[in-house]
């Protein structure tokens, strides 16, 4: 069975593991897409799984909370845990936090990461899809460029 370079690189984009940061110096190096296509793909590949990451995690959490003490005393215990490390004086620059984790191009800092965190800290689904799209981005384009020059030099 062939699939599709395209479809490849999205499903790249769309691995917790790999994400843009393996999608884009794939599709460039090994695939030879222009630049432009390689980002779209991958950003487009990385960004459609946070809202069903945060619904998800709702979801579960919420039905597991209701059907086992263990689980409610779990949850209430993570979230109360991580919310309280947030002090009120801090509250203001969660979103921008959560942007910068996000766009730091490292193992673990994606999209994936990003969406448990934003539902671990409270932040609504709105806010989470628009400063972790926008941390994708910003990955997006340092990953893209650090391809290009490694390519251009070696």
């Amino acid at each position: 069975m062939h699939l599709p370079a395209e479809l490849i690189v999205f499903l790249i984009s769309l691995s917790p593991l790999a994400e843009l940061r393996g999608a884009i110096p794939v599709a460039i190096s090994v695939y030879h897409f222009s630049w432009l296509k390689a980002f779209l793909i991958s950003f487009l590949g990385n960004i459609i799984i946070i809202v069903p990451i945060i619904w998800f995690l709702e979801t579960s959490s919420n039905w597991l909370m209701k059907k086992s003490k263990f689980f409610n005393r779990f949850f209430t215990w993570i979230f109360d845990k991580t919310r309280k490390k947030i002090d009120h004086r801090y509250n203001k620059y969660r979103n921008w936090a959560l942007l910068i984790f996000v766009a730091i191009p490292l193992p673990t800092t994606g999209a994936w990461t990003g969406s448990i965190a934003a539902y671990l800290l409270g932040l609504s689904k709105k806010e989470s899809f628009v400063f972790i799209s926008l941390g994708v981005l910003v990955a997006g384009c340092i990953v893209t460029i650090l391809t290009l020059l490694g390519i251009h030099f070696f």
